[in-house]
């Protein structure tokens, strides 16, 4: 079994193929991709130089999934990269936007955290459905790399429980519920 807090690593050979020292296997871009999505820590080195890959490499499957038109990075912060690589900012760029991504995951963990705790909310009609639509969404924004956070509701089931008989339920609550707040704007 893989210990998934060690560093997995994968050796790039003179062909250009990608070998996981874990699994003795051949793997690809997507496959790394994965492994990252899954929250192991990747390293890349070239077996002959035993230089590290590894930024290449993740820089490559960026530029694969923005050119799918799997956008994250809009253009205007593409442009000011291409930017700070030419200006002073380059020292302080890396650790902007380490902090940045790391107040994302903080913020998301949080909103979470507060989802899942009991309040006088939870008892509202159609509060279960919006908070199951914001579980969703923020698992589709992370590409599922939520922790289960088990039963948010005294009595509900887990996310693991659900079947698709319930989340068509939940999705037809939320339909009802944004039709209710449609007429109250009028």
């Amino acid at each position: 079994m893989a210990d998934p807090q060690k560093t997995l690593l994968i050796k790039r050979y003179a062909s250009r193929r990608l070998y996981n020292t874990e699994t003795s296997d051949y793997v690809t871009l997507e496959d790394i991709a994965e492994f990252i999505r899954d929250g192991r820590e990747v390293q890349i080195i070239d077996l002959k130089s035993g230089d590290d890959l590894t930024r290449q490499y993740l820089l490559q499957i960026v530029a694969e999934h923005e050119s799918r038109g799997e956008s994250v990075l809009p253009n205007n912060v593409l442009t000011d990269l291409v930017r700070s690589y030419t200006t002073q900012a380059t020292s302080i760029v890396p650790e902007f936007l380490a902090a940045s991504f790391e107040m994302l995951r903080d913020g998301q963990s949080k909103m979470l955290q507060n989802m899942s705790k009991a309040n006088p909310l939870t008892t509202m009609p159609g509060m279960e459905a919006m908070r199951a639509q914001q579980e969703a969404f923020m698992k589709a924004m992370t590409r599922g790399e939520l922790p289960n956070l088990g039963s948010t509701v005294p009595g509900s089931e887990s996310e693991s429980g659900d079947t698709e008989e319930e989340i068509e339920d939940i999705k037809k609550q939320l339909a009802d519920l944004q039709a209710k707040l449609s007429k109250m704007d009028k």
